[in-house]
C-alpha cells in the first residue's frame, strides 16, 4: 500500500514508520526536517513539507492509497492548542483535495469515557497535556462531519510514553469510547503496539468513520 505518514520523525511517528516498512508498505514520510528522519528505506521518500500549506501537502501525498496523521504541534508550544487544531485541520484539506481515501488520526486519550465524562474534564488530568488533550478531543468532534473521506480517530491508552517498556508484542485488545483497562486496572499500550494496532487498522479497516483505542 502507498501510505504518507505526518510527522514520521516523531515519538508515535518513527515507530509507526518502523511498522510500515517492516510490514512492506511504501511510505511517504511528511516532515518538518528532513533531516530528522534515521531510517533508510527503498521504500522510503521523505518529503519536507509545512502541513499548513494545503497547496503543498496536497501535492506531497497525492497518489496515497493512506494518510496517517501523528502530527503533533508541539507540548511545549504556548500556542498549542489554536495550532493543533490549525495543523489537524489543515491535514484534513489536504488529503480531500488531494483524493486520498483514507485518514487515519493519532489522537489523544483525553476525549475517552469513564462514568459518562471525558478524561480530559476530570479534576485529576494533567495540567501540562491538558491544551493538547482538549485540542484532540475537538478536532474529534470536528472530524465527526467529514463525510468525504474514511476517516478513523485512534486514542492511545492512558498510559502510552517510552517509560512504557514492553515493546512489540503483537498483542492489544480495542475498543470505542471508553479506555481498555488490563485486570491490575491499567490502561497503558507500548509506542510499538500501538503502532501494530494501527497499522493492522489500516490494512484490515474495522473503525471507519469511528474513533477506536487500545491497551493491553
Amino acid at each position: 500500500m502507498k501510505v504518507s505518514l505526518i510527522g514520521a520523525s516523531g515519538f508515535v511517528g518513527a515507530h509507526l514508520l518502523t511498522e510500515l516498512l517492516n510490514r512492506g508498505h511504501q511510505v511517504t514520510g511528511i516532515v518538518r526536517n528532513a533531516a530528522h528522519v534515521k531510517e533508510k528505506n527503498v521504500q522510503l521518500t521523505v518529503k519536507a513539507v509545512d502541513v499548513l500549506n494545503t497547496v503543498e501537502l496536497a501535492e506531497a501525498i497525492k497518489g496515497s492509497d493512506a494518510v496517517i496523521s501523528a502530527f503533533n504541534a508541539g507540548w511545549t508550544n504556548p500556542n498549542l492548542y489554536d495550532d493543533f487544531l490549525a495543523g489537524s485541520e489543515a491535514i484534513q484539506k489536504a488529503v480531500k483535495d488531494a483524493g486520498v481515501p483514507r485518514l487515519i488520526v493519532i489522537g489523544g486519550a483525553g476525549s475517552l469515557f469513564i462514568n459518562d465524562a471525558q478524561l480530559v474534564d476530570g479534576p485529576d488530568f494533567p495540567a501540562d497535556y491538558k491544551a493538547g488533550a482538549t485540542a484532540a478531543r475537538d478536532y474529534l468532534t470536528i472530524l465527526k462531519n467529514e463525510e468525504a473521506i474514511d476517516w478513523t480517530f485512534f486514542s492511545p491508552a492512558i498510559e502510552m510514553h517510552p517509560g512504557i517498556t514492553t515493546g512489540r508484542t503483537g498483542q492489544y485488545r480495542v475498543g470505542t469510547e471508553s479506555p481498555v483497562f488490563d485486570e491490575a486496572g491499567r490502561s497503558s499500550l507500548s509506542v510499538q503496539d500501538l503502532s501494530v494496532a494501527i497499522v493492522d487498522e489500516l490494512e484490515k479497516p474495522q473503525y471507519i468513520k469511528q474513533r477506536f483505542t487500545a491497551g493491553y
